[in-house]
């Protein structure tokens, strides 16, 4: 047997709403690890919309999101999975203790974030619970469990403290990567850790700031490619294997979980947002956060709202 990771994020480029970067964690017979897992479990699983009643869609977050639909498959996937790992949220607050529980401190700092636990989520979904039992059942026929679902939220004030001590966005994204790697091998490195991070931008040697966090740990490079970056990593009877891929939410189905969980997160918290301020301006037009719209979005609270008092280090980021 082997534990099999995916990481991913979602918010790195926006201008507004918070940065998730979230991990989910499978036990699975060492045979799979190299396995098509979307072809293994295809019972109870999908990569695409077509025929996907009775079975969930596990894809790259940008597929599963559109202005259309919202984030029905988002929240269908999000919800069924959890409730295969024991946790079923009903509202945004109970979502947040599941997956990223210190982040509700700092949230409540936020006039616009106070009241997230009113803020319900999809329930009494049968077709959902359905595919949910499902995939606990395929899960299950293939020697698979799903050990942990978690995220680590940056909030914008924090984003923005965080990047103004390291100048960096790109570093602040890996601290958080490197925090749910770090769960991961105080997991489960005593049985063959296996963890696949979906790589962003044009970085491809990780060696050294891997050493920063595992300094006691023997190291080998195994591949530095533009593609691929991928390394071995143990310490007495603990080891890891660490593989930072281009594109991985298109080609790991833990990683693009983990991509959907961090972007269901993300659009609820932003979906928050847009609420309490057009609860002053029902004309206000919401927004995603993205650049081009995030500063229209701003420009109009100047004009619609100039008596509405903000924190502009809690709702804009610096970079």
């Amino acid at each position: 047997m082997a534990v099999l990771v995916g990481i991913d994020e979602a918010g790195f480029g926006p201008i507004l709403g918070p940065l998730v970067v979230s991990s989910c964690s499978f036990s699975l017979p060492s045979e799979l690890l190299k396995s098509d897992l979307w072809e293994t479990l295809r019972k109870s699983i999908s990569d695409t919309k077509k025929h996907i009643l009775g079975r969930l869609l596990i894809t790259d977050s940008k597929k599963a999101y559109s202005k259309s639909t919202g984030i029905k498959h988002l929240e269908r996937t999000s919800l069924a999975v959890l409730k295969c790992f024991g946790k079923q949220p009903r509202t945004l607050t109970e979502l947040i203790e599941v997956l990223c529980p210190v982040t509700l401190e700092r949230l409540n700092e936020y006039p616009w974030h106070k009241e997230i636990h009113t803020f319900e989520l999809l329930q009494d979904n049968l077709e959902r619970d359905i595919a949910a039992g499902a995939f606990a059942n395929d899960l299950n026929s293939n020697g698979m469990s799903l050990l942990d679902v978690r995220s680590c939220c940056l909030d914008v004030a924090h984003y923005n403290k965080m990047v103004e001590i390291v100048k960096n966005k790109s570093s602040v994204l890996f601290t958080e990567i490197s925090q749910l790697i770090k769960n991961a091998y105080d997991n489960y490195a005593e049985q063959g850790l296996h963890i696949i991070v979906d790589r962003q931008g044009g970085r491809m040697r990780y060696r050294p700031s891997l050493q920063k966090m595992f300094p006691d740990m023997e190291m080998k490079i195994l591949k530095e490619t533009e593609t691929l970056s991928s390394y071995e990593m143990q310490q007495g009877g603990k080891f890891m294997r660490l593989h930072f891929v281009v594109g991985a939410d298109r080609k790991y189905m833990p990683v693009a979980l983990a991509s959907m969980l961090s972007k269901y997160l993300r659009e609820l918290l932003v979906a928050s947002m847009n609420q309490y301020f057009i609860s002053f301006d029902s004309s206000l037009k919401p927004t995603a956060g993205y650049w081009q719209d995030g500063l229209r979005f701003i420009e109009d609270l100047k004009t619609n709202l100039p008596n509405v008092h903000y924190e502009k280090h809690q709702l804009i980021r610096s970079r």
